[in-house]
């Protein structure tokens, strides 16, 4: 079981211990859970290199332990960013198999949210509060309980290991229903971007507001580390001795090495050319490719947590109304 827990001041989501309660009264985290499926650093490969031993110089996958887990008390809007990264690494053309198989493996046991805070935008981005279309059981506190409303076989299954059997009652679909509509009422910050479609790559990527955009951005990647779409990773080896591992760990669009040819030529050189990088792949070029609406959850992580006050549904509607030809 993976569950939200109190850490010093911050809410996360880890492995709960045996008897230990997930805090199921947390308000949001401040690192999203896509590290369920996509750890920070995770080893992918081992090797050795001691001509001595059997099998060396030849890369082995690393074990791995891909069993049944259930995460309790996921937000709606954080379920659903898994969808929205799936169409990365989990696609036709090219698979990711540590990400797959952690994604599988795992039941999605959500919260719903009564009492959106300010930062909150998901119902502008295909999500919301009591969003269940990427859970396999959606929990709803009602006060003196929690009304549990399942969406899939591995939901049901989940419900019958963990002893759940009783039936809410016929009410009990309304009463859903009238907290949902409620609590999408409360949500008063939205984001637009049903014309950027239309507009060329060119035109946003040459418009004149970017540095004016990126002006006190300090490239710290706060955003990029916080957010639960964004799926950049660096594969590096570590080498002590005669063993070493081959690991896949977070990176950011955001910071200078990014982009770093081998020549030592960088195309992103500047702040403001990567803060245009990371809203034009989120607003722009995933909107063009995937057809499933920008790459955004409405979650808040960074507009809350930026140290420079950039502000994604201000550049999401900045890009949305721009006309290149006035």
């Amino acid at each position: 079981l993976v569950g939200p827990v109190k850490d010093k001041q911050f809410h996360v989501f880890r492995g709960l211990a045996a008897g230990e309660q997930p805090d199921m009264g947390y308000k949001n985290t401040r690192l999203s859970p896509k590290s369920i499926a996509f750890p920070a650093s995770e080893t992918m490969l081992v090797y050795n290199l001691d001509e001595n031993v059997e099998g060396h110089h030849i890369m082995k996958e690393a074990e791995k332990d891909y069993s049944a887990q259930a995460v309790i008390g996921i937000r709606p809007y954080d379920a659903k960013a898994f969808k929205l990264v799936e169409l990365n690494f989990n696609n036709p053309d090219y698979q990711d198999p540590y990400w797959v198989k952690a994604y599988e493996c795992t039941t999605f046991i959500g919260l719903a949210i009564n009492s959106p805070d300010q930062f909150d935008f998901s119902t502008s981005c295909g999500t919301g509060p009591f969003d269940d279309s990427a859970l396999d059981v959606m929990l709803v506190d009602a006060g003196d309980s929690y009304l549990a409303k399942v969406m899939t076989d591995k939901g049901s299954a989940w419900m019958n290991a963990a002893g759940f059997s009783a039936e809410a009652g016929a009410d009990a679909a309304a009463k859903i229903d009238s907290m949902k509509a409620a609590a999408e009422a409360k949500i008063t910050s939205k984001v637009s971007f049903d014309k950027i479609k239309d507009k060329t790559i060119l035109d946003l990527f040459n418009a004149p507001f970017w540095k004016e955009v990126a002006f006190g951005c300090i490239n710290c990647g706060t955003c990029t580390y916080a957010c639960p779409t964004c799926w950049c990773f660096d594969i590096q080896d570590v080498t002590k001795g005669k063993n070493g591992i081959r690991t896949k760990n977070w990176d950011s669009c955001m910071t200078g090495l990014f982009t770093v040819h081998a020549t030592g030529h960088n195309p992103r050189e500047h702040e403001w050319e990567r803060t245009r990088q990371r809203f034009m792949h989120k607003l722009k070029y995933f909107l063009d490719k995937y057809n499933q609406g920008i790459m955004c959850v409405g979650c808040g992580r960074c507009v809350e947590q930026c140290p420079a006050n950039i502000d994604v549904r201000e550049v999401c509607n900045k890009m949305n109304a721009y006309n290149p030809g006035c």
